[in-house]
C-alpha cells in the first residue's frame, strides 16, 4: 500500500506561542495528543493506552513550525508537521499539520486528527 502525505489546516483563537506550548510540552500534551509522554534530547515517547512510538524533532522554528520523524518509519522522508501562524487578514492563528497514511487509511487519520484537534482546541480556549 502506498503511503501519502495530507494536508490539515484549522483556525485558533489561542496565540502561535500558546499552540506551541501545547505542542512541545509534555504537561500540556497529555492533555490533547497522548495518554503520556517523555522527552529526551530532541526524542518524544508517546503513550497511547500502553502503547509508546518515538519521534524525533527534526526540525522546530518557536511558535511557526515543528517537525518529526516516526523512528520506526520505514521511509525516512516522512515526517509530521505543524506549522502555526497570524492570519494577516482576520487575525487568528492557523495551524496546519502535514501527516502520511496508508493510501486507504487517509480519511481515518483525518477524522483522528479532527478528534485531537478539537480536544486541543477546548484545552487553548479556541
Amino acid at each position: 500500500m502506498e503511503r501519502v502525505s495530507f494536508n490539515l489546516e484549522y483556525i485558533f483563537r489561542a496565540s502561535p506561542a500558546i499552540l506551541y506550548q501545547f505542542l512541545t510540552t509534555p504537561s500540556t500534551l497529555i492533555r490533547w495528543f497522548c495518554d503520556g509522554v517523555d522527552i529526551k534530547d530532541d526524542v518524544y515517547t508517546f503513550n497511547w493506552q500502553g502503547f509508546e512510538e518515538e519521534a524525533e524533532l527534526i526540525d522546530d522554528i518557536e511558535e511557526e513550525r515543528l517537525r518529526f520523524r516516526w523512528l520506526d518509519a520505514e521511509d525516512e522522508d516522512e515526517y509530521f508537521e505543524y506549522r502555526m501562524y497570524k492570519s494577516d487578514v482576520t487575525g487568528e492563528t492557523i495551524l496546519e499539520i502535514t501527516d502520511f497514511a496508508d493510501e486507504d487509511e487517509v480519511q481515518e487519520q483525518k477524522d483522528l486528527w479532527n478528534n485531537q484537534i478539537e480536544q486541543l482546541r477546548k484545552e487553548t480556549g479556541g
